[in-house]
C-alpha cells in the first residue's frame, strides 16, 4: 500500500520530471548535428521526439492539479541546467553515453521517487520513464566504435565516470534543496537512510549500463 503523501510532493516531482524531459529534448535535437550520419540523426531525433511528447504529458497533468507548469519546474531549473552545462558532449559518441548513461542515471532517480507516489501519478511518472526501445541504438553504435578503436573505450569511460559523478551531485542537491521531496523518499522507505539507499541503487544500475556499453565504470 503506498503511503499518503503530501500533494505538493508529487507536484515537485513532476515539476522536476517535466523540466528534465524539457531540456532532454532541447539537448537530443542539438546532439542530433553531431550525428556522422543521417540515420543517427535520425534516431536522436526520434529520441527528443519522445521526450517533448513526454513533457506534455507531465505539464497536462500539473494544469489537471490545477498549477502552472512553470511555475512547478522553475525551482529545478538551475540544478538541471547546471548539469548539462558542466557535462556538454564535444562528440557524437559522448553525445550518446550521455544520452543512454546520463538519461539512465536520472530515469533511475525518478523512477525510485515515483514508487512512492499514488496513482495515477505514479503509473504516469512510470509511463513517462518507460524504456521506447532507442537506447538499443545508443548501445549499438557505442559497442561498435569501441570494437572499432582501441583508444575510444578510455576516452568514454572517463566521460562515463564524469557523468555518473555529475548527476549525482545534482541528484543530491535536488533532494537537499526540496524537503518535501526528501520527505516523500524518507517515508516511502520508511528509512533515514533512504536517500543514501536510493543513491547506491543509482549508482549499481550506472556500473551495469556502462558494462553494457562495452565501457569500464
Amino acid at each position: 500500500m503506498t503511503t499518503p503523501v503530501d500533494s505538493s510532493a508529487v507536484v515537485d516531482l513532476l515539476g522536476a520530471l517535466a523540466y528534465a524531459e524539457l531540456t532532454a529534448f532541447d539537448r537530443l535535437a542539438e546532439d542530433a548535428r553531431l550525428a556522422p550520419t543521417l540515420t543517427g540523426r535520425a534516431a536522436l531525433a526520434r529520441m527528443a521526439a519522445a521526450e517533448i511528447t513526454h513533457h506534455v504529458q507531465l505539464t497536462d497533468r500539473l494544469a489537471e492539479l490545477g498549477v502552472d507548469p512553470a511555475v512547478a519546474m522553475t525551482p529545478f531549473v538551475p540544478a538541471l541546467d547546471a548539469f548539462h552545462e558542466s557535462t556538454r558532449p564535444s562528440t557524437w559518441l559522448e553525445g550518446l553515453v550521455k544520452a543512454y548513461v546520463g538519461d539512465g542515471l536520472a530515469t533511475d532517480f525518478y523512477r525510485e521517487i515515483a514508487a512512492f507516489l499514488p496513482d495515477p501519478d505514479r503509473a504516469l511518472v512510470l509511463d513517462v520513464l518507460a524504456d521506447t526501445g532507442h537506447a538499443d541504438f545508443a548501445v549499438r553504435e557505442v559497442r561498435a566504435a569501441v570494437k572499432a578503436d582501441r583508444k575510444v573505450p578510455g576516452r568514454l569511460s572517463l566521460w562515463g565516470r564524469r557523468l555518473v559523478g555529475e548527476a549525482m551531485s545534482q541528484s543530491q542537491a535536488v533532494i537537499a534543496e526540496h524537503d518535501r521531496l526528501a520527505e516523500l523518499i524518507i517515508a516511502g522507505t520508511g528509512d533515514i537512510r533512504g536517500v543514501a539507499l536510493l543513491i547506491e541503487r543509482i549508482t549499481s544500475a550506472h556500473t551495469k549500463r556502462m558494462k553494457a556499453l562495452g565501457l569500464n565504470p
